[in-house]
C-alpha cells in the first residue's frame, strides 16, 4: 500500500503537458506576427499616402505614413467612430481653447487647419460620416491665425 502523494507522475502526462506547452507558445507567437502583420496592409498604407498628400496640399506638415498606418489602420480607427457626436464635438472643441485649465480656460479664435485635419482624415477613411461632423463643426468661427 502507498501513501497518498507519494505516487511518481504518469510519463504519459508529462509529453501530453510539454506537447500542450509547446503548442501553446507557437501559437501565441504566429498570433503576435499574424496581429502586426494586418495592421499595416496596403489599403492602410495606401489611404495614408491620401492622406498625408491632402495634408500637404492643405498647408499641413504630415506625419510620416508609419505613424498614420499605425494610428489610423485601415478604417480611421477612433476618428471614424461616430465622428458627430456629442462627445467628439465636445473633445474638438476643448482642443479649441486658450490652454489653460479651469476657470481660465476660455475659447479663441483657433486656425481653421486644427477641423480640416479632422476633416480629412474622415473624408479619407470613413466618407459615410462626413456629413455629420461637417454639421457639428459648421459654426464655428475659424480663421488663418497661424504663420507659416
Amino acid at each position: 500500500m502507498t501513501e497518498h502523494g507519494t505516487e511518481r507522475p504518469d510519463p504519459k502526462r508529462r509529453v501530453v503537458y510539454g506537447v500542450a506547452l509547446g503548442l501553446l507558445v507557437v501559437l501565441t507567437v504566429v498570433a503576435l506576427l499574424t496581429f502586426q502583420a494586418a495592421r499595416s496592409t496596403a489599403q492602410a498604407q495606401d489611404k495614408a499616402d491620401q492622406l498625408i498628400a491632402a495634408l500637404e496640399d492643405a498647408g499641413v506638415r504630415p506625419p510620416s505614413q508609419e505613424q498614420v498606418v499605425r494610428v489610423l489602420g485601415e478604417d480611421g480607427g477612433a476618428a471614424c467612430e461616430d465622428p458627430g457626436n456629442a462627445l467628439r464635438k465636445a473633445n474638438l472643441l476643448a482642443q479649441l481653447t486658450n490652454g489653460a485649465t479651469g476657470p481660465g480656460s476660455r475659447p479663441v479664435l483657433a486656425d481653421g487647419r486644427a477641423v480640416r485635419g479632422e476633416l480629412l482624415i474622415v473624408e479619407i477613411y470613413c466618407p459615410e460620416e462626413l456629413q455629420d461632423l461637417q454639421d457639428a463643426v459648421s459654426g464655428l468661427d475659424l480663421r488663418d491665425v497661424v504663420q507659416g
